[in-house]
């Protein structure tokens, strides 16, 4: 099974018309083969955590018993990102595997709620949370490295707790950025070939390679989601995570797991009063 689908245009070329459809089926799989393995690595291979320093008397005296984690504003961003994502996954596949049902115009609204909440998270990141705290740092690869020399038993010192984001979010937030601009960047283009309440529709825009290599990223990249929503998904119901996905939700995490996993040297804490609990603030 190949990457591409090809087609010969009237003209006799042979152009790319869109990804293989099988590869549906081939992400479906690798995110349940994802599961499989980290739950039996999970049970039967991670070593017990164990950190280099831990955290003194006075920095755990210093944390409120609601951790602020995500604003009402991010938290909003994110269910709507997700339902947008949800909306364009059924539209775009279930046509593919025989369920019929016209899908274009809810695929495209719900493409441009996506972009529109995409922008809206750029501008928000930028200006109002902490830009970087989203990206790896040096300290998150020189503790992956740690781990890795010691989960194969080699000398090497204990890694830190983590930041605001563990490496893997850090790492899941990349893969998704770039699925999510590719699938954006080429969608937006694809939408001069349908007719919207915006404009006419104009399929002569690009060659028909062009247009055909356009639908070819624009499949390959929506059916990396697939992959990537279970795995998303299946992180966020596994029980050492629920905090996290909880505070998703609610916008806090409580004090015994952020010390459990955060180092507040890395992620300061605002506030240091547990009598009242803290509401999430817009730079969290």
């Amino acid at each position: 099974m190949g990457l591409i689908t090809w087609a010969t245009s009237p003209w006799g070329q042979t152009v790319p018309i869109h990804a293989a459809w099988g590869l549906i089926w081939a992400a479906v799989i690798a995110g349940f083969f994802f599961m499989i393995v980290h739950t039996l690595y999970v049970a039967l291979l991670a070593p017990k955590k164990k950190f280099e320093h831990e955290v003194t008397p006075a920095e755990a005296a210093a944390v409120p018993a609601r951790v602020p984690r995500h604003s009402l504003t991010a938290r909003l961003f994110h269910w709507i990102m997700a339902l947008s994502m949800i909306a364009l996954l059924i539209t775009a596949f279930l046509p593919k595997v025989g369920v019929r049902f016209d899908w274009v115009t809810y695929h495209w609204i719900a493409g441009l709620l996506l972009t529109a909440s995409i922008l809206f998270h750029i501008f928000h990141a930028s200006f109002v949370m902490d830009f970087w705290s989203i990206w790896p740092d040096r300290a998150d690869i020189r503790d992956a490295m740690r781990r890795t020399l010691r989960f194969f038993g080699k000398p090497a010192p204990p890694a830190e707790r983590f930041a605001k984001y563990p490496l893997e979010n850090k790492l899941y937030h990349m893969a998704v950025m770039l699925a999510g601009l590719a699938v954006i960047a080429t969608g937006l283009f694809m939408m001069k070939r349908v007719d919207s309440i915006f404009k006419p529709r104009n399929p002569y825009l690009f060659s028909e390679f062009t247009w055909g290599m356009m639908y070819v990223l624009h499949g390959l990249a929506g059916i990396g989601f697939i992959a990537l929503t279970l795995v998303h998904v299946y992180m966020g119901l596994r029980p050492e995570k629920l905090p996290i996905t909880k505070s998703m939700v609610f916008g806090y995490m409580d004090r015994d797991f952020y010390l459990e996993e955060h180092d507040p040297a890395r992620w300061a804490v605002k506030g240091s009063s547990d009598k009242q609990p803290l509401a999430p603030s817009e730079g969290d």
